[in-house]
């Protein structure tokens, strides 16, 4: 994947973890609330990983 390619799949992971974290803020269950808080944070440390392959940890 060329980096313009690993930029933009950063930032569409950034993009949905800020959505999650929107979400979580608007339900009134607390355990939906910590599930999306979750996600959130893990799609949001994997878009700061070098090299963002969709997710995908196998080597080329």
């Amino acid at each position: 994947m060329s980096v313009a390619g690993e930029t933009d799949r950063a930032q569409q992971m950034r993009e949905k973890a800020r959505h999650m974290t929107e979400a979580a803020e608007r339900t009134s269950d607390p355990e939906q609330r910590r599930r999306l808080q979750e996600k959130a944070r893990k799609l949001q440390e994997q878009s700061e990983q070098p090299g963002v392959r969709g997710g995908s940890d196998r080597p080329l």
